[in-house]
């Protein structure tokens, strides 16, 4: 937990800092990629992805430890081949788990938060799951398993090969000439976020787009097919902690409704998007039909409502940088206290974002939440041996935000109330 934390303390302001340089250079050059809402929807998702991973919120079926002490079939001494096999190995498993998660119903579940996006930006590489219980990637990794690679080595090698896969996720890179032979590029990557019938399910690669190439699922960016991206069932919303689970949901409700016996079970292993007939016939769900004729989910509003939405992401990721370079200071069970409020805080501040009537409910159980904390320890988890009077002004902070979510929430009643009916 402590070492991750202190790795994504370094990450992170460099990953900020490529956003926010890639929205200028969108500004400079006259082709803006960046909507601020959604770009800080996607920031919102890294910092939930992170998170839980910190918190160690997730179970790994087989462990490669295990895999290595009884499947080895020989051990490959220290060397920078040793190192590129690790990585070869990693990429391998991702592309194989990629492809899964597009395919099967189930498994998309996982993956549907990194594509909500309806722009393609390096923000939207943040949009990574929490949805994620139980780990089934590391029994893609037995070729590395037989070769006897240490899991050391996989655990220094795929934080990596995970940052690696950030800076392709961008507009502003065209096609790299012989580079497109060999790994994947902003080029192909656009092609895999696209909903074009053309690019759908294509480009699964992570680092080396031979595997694509390999296994049939390859497809070049066309010139005269631009891409489109996102969904094709919008998830109409900024929450990412919704969004982490609204297919799963749809699923479970599909699958109770249902009819036929048979459907209740395979619909789960079912090519992504089938649903049982009946279910789908009574219980229709939005769809994009036409790529080029849809509206982009957005909410309308003021200067001011986004200027306050960063401000509030701000004193998340200061909320969130003290979380990850105090985790031993905190200790248990305190991490997860502090990382329960992370989520609560995300939870609400998107709520508010996507303007859901009832986001006031959710920010006074932040504050609650919040308050109760600084109440039960006299302190906001020893920050007040380093900056006096913090509690004071975060419970500020806890007034100020409620106050301002209710008035938003108001102001956006007002002006539908305002709006001319369709009928006048």
């Amino acid at each position: 937990m402590e070492t991750y934390g202190k790795i994504l303390l370094i990450a992170m302001p460099a990953f900020l800092f490529l956003v926010f340089f890639e929205k200028f250079w969108g500004w400079r050059k006259g082709r803006n990629t960046f909507r601020h809402l959604d770009a800080i929807s996607s920031i919102c998702s890294g910092i939930t992805n992170a998170t839980k991973d910190v918190l160690g919120l997730s179970i790994t079926v087989i462990s490669y430890s295990w895999m290595v002490n009884h499947f080895a079939l020989i051990h490959i001494p220290s060397s920078f081949w040793l190192y590129l096999i690790a990585f070869v190995s990693l990429d391998l498993a991702g592309y194989l788990v990629h492809r899964i998660n597009h395919e099967y119903n189930f498994f998309w579940n996982a993956h549907i938060i990194h594509h909500s996006s309806e722009e393609f930006n390096l923000a939207c590489a943040l949009r990574q799951n929490i949805s994620i219980f139980f780990r089934v990637f590391t029994l893609f990794l037995i070729p590395a398993a037989l070769l006897g690679v240490p899991a050391q080595v996989i655990a220094v090698v795929a934080p990596l090969h995970l940052f690696a896969q950030f800076w392709y996720h961008t507009q502003h890179i065209g096609k790299m000439g012989f580079l497109e032979k060999i790994i994947v590029t902003p080029s192909h990557h656009r092609v895999h976020h696209a909903i074009n019938k053309e690019y759908l399910d294509k480009n699964y690669g992570q680092i080396f787009i031979f595997w694509d190439k390999w296994f049939n699922s390859f497809q070049e960016e066309l010139p005269d097919v631009p891409p489109v991206y996102g969904i094709t069932r919008p998830v109409q919303t900024w929450n990412p902690i919704k969004i982490n689970f609204m297919h799963l949901w749809l699923l479970i409700k599909d699958a109770w409704r249902t009819k036929n016996m048979r459907d209740k079970f395979r619909i789960w292993l079912m090519p992504t998007g089938w649903r049982p007939e009946d279910v789908a016939a009574k219980y229709p769900v939005a769809k994009i039909e036409n790529v080029y004729r849809f509206v982009k989910y957005d909410s309308k509003n003021s200067p001011f409502f986004i200027t306050w939405s960063w401000i509030q992401l701000t004193i998340l990721l200061l909320l969130l940088s003290y979380f990850f370079g105090n985790i031993a200071a905190i200790g248990i069970p305190g991490i997860f206290i502090y990382g329960g409020f992370i989520f609560l805080y995300v939870y609400a501040f998107t709520e508010l974002m996507s303007m859901n009537p009832q986001a006031w409910f959710w920010e006074l159980v932040k504050a609650a939440y919040g308050v109760g904390i600084i109440y039960y320890q006299r302190d906001w988890f020893g920050i007040n041996q380093v900056f006096r009077s913090f509690d004071f002004i975060f419970i500020g902070y806890f007034l100020l935000s409620t106050g301002l979510s209710f008035y938003f929430l108001l102001q956006e009643k007002i002006n539908e109330q305002s709006k001319p009916s369709q009928f006048a």
